[in-house]
């Protein structure tokens, strides 16, 4: 198989891309920790995300379909951690405390 520079460029791209966004969805996943994402810029971004294969699918650029599936599973994962964990949870006991500022 012989790859053009343009398919190896939007191959490596795609990897490279991909893999960025691994250490964050490991980590979030791990900790189900997500209370730093937010909420807009996430569904905002998936959406984007789910664009960007369709528009790989319409040209039939593989690379580029492969890379944003893997992406869009990841980020709708994150998304639903973050609608599901997202939400601030006050215990009983720290209800009725006054904050470290001191006021109340």
């Amino acid at each position: 198989m012989h790859l053009s520079l343009t398919d190896l460029i939007g191959s490596l791209a795609a990897c490279l891309t991909t893999l960025s966004f691994l250490p964050q969805a490991w980590l979030s996943f791990k900790t189900r920790d997500v209370s730093g994402v937010s909420l807009s810029m996430y569904s905002v971004f998936t959406l984007g995300v789910a664009l960007w294969l369709a528009y790989g699918l319409l040209l039939g650029a593989w690379p580029m379909v492969i890379a944003n599936v893997i992406t869009l599973l990841l980020a709708l994962a994150i998304l639903g951690m973050k609608l599901m964990y997202g939400r601030t949870r006050i215990l009983p006991d720290q209800a009725d405390q006054p904050d470290q500022a001191g006021g109340e």
